[in-house]
């Protein structure tokens, strides 16, 4: 049976529920669930990772979009809420933030239409996901504002297992050295396939369902 604990840290507010075993993701196999649904819709968890996603850039960049992958809306609600109490610097005419959650056709690709592409082009654009770690989402929505016109200015999550995607820095309140002995494998490359360990569930940025 599957045993869920937290990482956690000075704030009592902002931790990881994680469980460990064998686990398929839509690109990888890894040794760890990691569980954010409260962070995303808990409304003081999300106001905790939202303080900690702004100290990553509230001194040195411009931010007028924040686009929210995953559903990671809530947060990036309080990520505007703080950018904006700080005074923070957009050059939108508007001087504010807009939030936008990603609309995505039949192929994967990530479209905005008429009436929120204005939102994107020559804005400066952050991404906000549940995590990232092969990158291929965050990629995903990186390539669909550059085609509309915008600057992506950085990617941030709760936990990420890399530092950049496509020359965009990525930034994360976790990351592996926080999990013991995490790993992530190609579906084709998993050791614990090739050892006969059964897959204990499929999981992704909405939860987990077990086998």
């Amino acid at each position: 049976m599957l045993t869920e604990y937290k990482i956690k840290t000075r704030n009592p507010e902002l931790f990881l529920r994680v469980q460990k075993g064998h686990f398929a993701t839509m690109h990888s196999h890894t040794n760890y669930y990691i569980d954010v649904t409260t962070q995303k819709f808990r409304m003081s968890e999300a106001k905790a990772v939202a303080k900690e996603i702004v100290s990553f850039y509230r001194t040195n960049t411009v931010i007028d979009t924040i686009i929210c992958l995953d559903g990671t809306e809530v947060i990036g609600a309080f990520v505007a809420q703080e950018l904006t109490e700080a005074n923070f610097m957009n050059m939108n005419a508007h001087q504010t933030i807009y939030i936008l959650p990603p609309e995505y056709i039949g192929n994967g690709q990530m479209v905005f239409r008429d009436n929120t592409s204005p939102m994107i082009i020559n804005k400066h654009v952050l991404i906000i996901a549940a995590s990232v770690t092969t990158g291929k989402s965050a990629l995903t929505a990186v390539d669909a504002v550059r085609y509309y016109g915008g600057h992506v200015v950085g990617v941030s999550s709760i936990f990420a297992t890399v530092s950049e995607c496509d020359g965009i820095p990525v930034t994360s309140i976790f990351n592996p050295h926080d999990l013991e002995g995490y790993e992530s494998f190609k579906p084709n490359r998993c050791p614990m396939c090739r050892n006969g360990e059964k897959l204990e569930a499929l999981v992704n940025s909405y939860g987990c369902s077990k086998l």
